[in-house]
Order: structure tokens, then sequence, then C-alpha cells
């Protein structure tokens, strides 16, 4: 084993959720994905069924990920780590979804992965400001419109869901 792989970042299984379709890879970063696909957000049994599948076989050809990170619409029940409806979609607009339940299904079919699961928005002011236009900035605010309209903040480099892995 070299220093470079002794060095490497932790391979991570990312889902974000949004309104018309959901994106699935796995890597370290956006400059490392080995593995990744787009699915049309339908119904929830359907469209995470898609996902598992995805992920069963990329698994399957390059090993398990350190983690799951899943950015999903919402709103989404972050409020208590200990509810059994933490990870679940609250009342939205998407028929169908009110009630699905991401942890649930994802604890399920990997047992044994941690995972991190927070807003769309949340996550994607973390990608800015990890890869993109907020790099070296310890807070910022992201805001967005698409099929919804929302904003993630991140403060003095602390975010309230995402942690190290």
């Amino acid at each position: 084993m070299t220093a470079a792989n002794c060095m490497q970042a932790p391979r991570i299984a990312a889902i974000e959720a949004g309104g018309t379709k959901v994106l699935c890879a796995i890597g370290s970063g956006p400059d490392d994905l080995i593995a990744q696909r787009r699915i049309p957000t339908t119904s929830p049994a359907e469209t995470m069924g898609e996902i598992v599948s995805f992920f069963r076989k990329t698994f399957r050809e390059h090993g398990m990920p350190q983690a799951f990170g899943v950015v999903t619409f919402g709103p989404v029940d972050l409020r208590d780590e200990n509810s059994s409806s933490y990870g679940s979609i609250m009342r939205t607009p998407k028929p169908s979804w009110e009630g699905a339940n991401w942890l649930t299904l994802l604890r399920e079919a990997f047992p044994g992965v941690p995972l991190i699961i927070d807003t769309d928005v949340n996550g994607a002011a973390l990608g800015e400001q990890t890869w993109g236009a907020g790099k070296g900035l310890d807070s910022l605010v992201y805001i967005t419109v698409g099929t919804g309209i929302g904003g993630g903040v991140i403060a003095g480099d602390r975010h309230p869901h995402i942690q190290e892995i």
C-alpha cells in the first residue's frame, strides 16, 4: 500500500433526492465518482427500489462505502434522532411521499453502514463550502429556487446535522 492510498478520502455513498429526480453516486468527492445514476422521483416504493438496486450492484463491484450521505427534498423530520419518524418526509405536496423514511429503507438494505441525513439545501451549502463558491469560508448561506424554494446555512463552520465521518 502506498502513502497516497493511506491518505485516500473516505468513500461515501451519496443520495440527493429532489422533487423530480434522485441522483445517486459513490466516491470521495466530485472529482472521484466511481459510479453514478439519475433516477426519476416517482412513487416512494419505485424510486427507493431503484436506489437500493443501484447501490447493491455498485457495492458488489466496488466494495462497501464508509458511510451514506442523504440529502432530500422536504420537509423532512430532523428534530429528534431517537424518534421513529426521524428521516421521514413530512407533509409535502409530493404525492404519496408523506411518511417515506430514508433511514429505515437504507438501514434495512445496508445494515451497519453509518448514515447521515439532511435537507437538500443544507447539503448544497456544505458542498459549496467544501468544493465550490464557498470554499475557505466558515459561514455561508445557500439559497435555491427549484421545484421549491429553500435555503441552507453554515455558521462558524458549524452545521446542525452534518458531522464529520
